[in-house]
This record gives structure tokens, C-alpha cells and sequence, in this order.
């Protein structure tokens, strides 16, 4: 899988996960990781714009998607200070969870991936924004990014 579809995955498994307690992560993360083995189950996922991904996900994939989250979820209080540091007039308690997942997983990827290039992790913060946000969020992200680099 192309790392920008790693990336959306990602994204959406750490969106959701902000909906579970923490003892149901493992449990979400491989409902979610099965349901894109099985072509089948697709349907039940369309509000995810899954048109252009690519099924069935292979295990090496799924090997990665669940180390990032965790990884991510292992230094979401800092991650959370430095976004909450740096975004005048908002908190991520009041940001909505879209925009926050994003800005969580981008500056994951710029301070702790070093596989992935500043330009390319805020690049495709912003895509993610245009896709999954509001109209306002690609705006949003990439000035708080901005700060955050």
C-alpha cells in the first residue's frame, strides 16, 4: 500500500479511536483492520471515501497501522501540549476531532518519523483536511502546522 493510503488509514482508525476507551483500541483497531480484508464488508465503511483505496490490506500494512496508533496514543499528552501551544483562540478540546486527528497524526509524523519529510508530512495534512473536513480545515491545519515546525 502507498504511503499516503497507509497514512489515511491511519487516520481514520486514530479518529475513531477517540470514541473508545482505551481498552476497546485493540479490540476497534482489529475490527476495523478485518473489515478491510474482506471486500464484502466494504459497503458498511462508504462514509469513509474508500473509493480509491486499495483491498484487501495486507498484514504488513496492518502491522504498521497499528504500530503507528499505538505510537501515536503512546505521546498524545505531549502531542496535544504543543498543538494546544500553538493554536490561538482554540484548544484541542474544543477543535472538532477531525481537524485534531489530523494535526495528531502530522505532528507525529513531523517530530517523530524522520522518514517523512516536513513538506510531505504538512503536504498531506492539508490533503486530509480538504477531504475529510470542513472547508475551513485545510486553512486551519496547515497554520497550526505552520507553528508547530
Amino acid at each position: 500500500m502507498k504511503r499516503a493510503l497507509l497514512r489515511e488509514n491511519t487516520f481514520r482508525l486514530l479518529y475513531l479511536s477517540d470514541f473508545h476507551e482505551k481498552e476497546e483500541l485493540e479490540n476497534q483497531m482489529d475490527r476495523y483492520l478485518e473489515k478491510m480484508e474482506n471486500l464484502e464488508d466494504i459497503e458498511e465503511l462508504q462514509d469513509f471515501h474508500l473509493e480509491e483505496l486499495e483491498y484487501p490490506i495486507s498484514n504488513k500494512d496492518k502491522l504498521f497501522i497499528k504500530e503507528r496508533i499505538l505510537e501515536i496514543g503512546s505521546h498524545i499528552e505531549e502531542i496535544d501540549e504543543k498543538i494546544n501551544a500553538v493554536a490561538e483562540k482554540w484548544t484541542t478540546d474544543r477543535m472538532s476531532k477531525i481537524d485534531l486527528t489530523i494535526l495528531r497524526l502530522a505532528y507525529f509524523e513531523l517530530k517523530f518519523d524522520e522518514a517523512i519529510p516536513e513538506r510531505v508530512a504538512i503536504d498531506q495534512a492539508v490533503e486530509l483536511a480538504k477531504k475529510y473536513g470542513t472547508d475551513d480545515s485545510p486553512k486551519f491545519v496547515n497554520g497550526v502546522l505552520a507553528k508547530l515546525v
